[in-house]
C-alpha cells in the first residue's frame, strides 16, 4: 500500500467499507471523496489505499455503465435543452449548449479509445434524456 498520513487512524478495510456504504447511500464518487477527505481526513485514496474510489467499488461488486463525468455533462446538456425549449432565444444558452455537447463528444471519443464506452456509441440529445432520467 502507499503511504499513510500519521494522523489517519482508520485501517484500510474500514475506509473501503467506508467508502461501500457511502455509496450504497447514493453517494457518486466525487461525493464520497469530499467526504472522506473534509469529514474524515482521508487526502486521496489513491495515495493512502493505492487504488480510486471506482476501482475500490467495482472490487466490490459495483458495476458503472457510464463513467460520472461523461454523464454529468449529459445532464447539464438535458437540462439546457429543456430550458431553450421553453426560452429558444436564449443566445448564451445555445452556446453553453454547443460547448458542452463538444465536451461530451470529446469524452466519447477518449472512452471508446480506452475501451470504457462500447465501440460505435455515439451521443444523441433524444436517448441521453432517456439515459439521464
Amino acid at each position: 500500500m502507499a503511504d499513510k498520513p500519521e494522523w489517519l487512524e482508520m485501517s484500510d478495510d474500514e475506509i473501503i467499507e467506508l467508502i461501500v456504504k457511502l455509496h450504497r447511500e447514493g453517494q457518486s464518487t466525487s461525493q464520497i471523496g469530499i467526504i472522506l477527505r473534509d469529514q474524515y481526513g482521508i487526502p486521496s485514496t489513491k495515495s493512502v489505499l493505492g487504488a480510486k474510489i471506482t476501482e475500490i467499488l467495482k472490487d466490490n461488486g459495483t458495476e458503472f455503465a457510464y463513467p460520472e463525468d461523461l454523464l454529468n455533462l449529459i445532464k447539464r446538456a438535458v437540462n439546457i435543452r429543456e430550458h431553450l425549449e421553453e426560452n429558444p432565444k436564449d443566445l448564451h444558452s445555445k452556446r453553453g449548449l454547443m460547448k458542452i455537447e463538444s465536451k461530451i463528444r470529446r469524452l466519447v471519443k477518449y472512452y471508446t479509445r480506452n475501451n470504457v464506452l462500447p465501440e460505435g456509441w455515439r451521443y444523441d440529445p433524444t436517448t441521453a434524456a432517456l439515459l439521464v432520467k
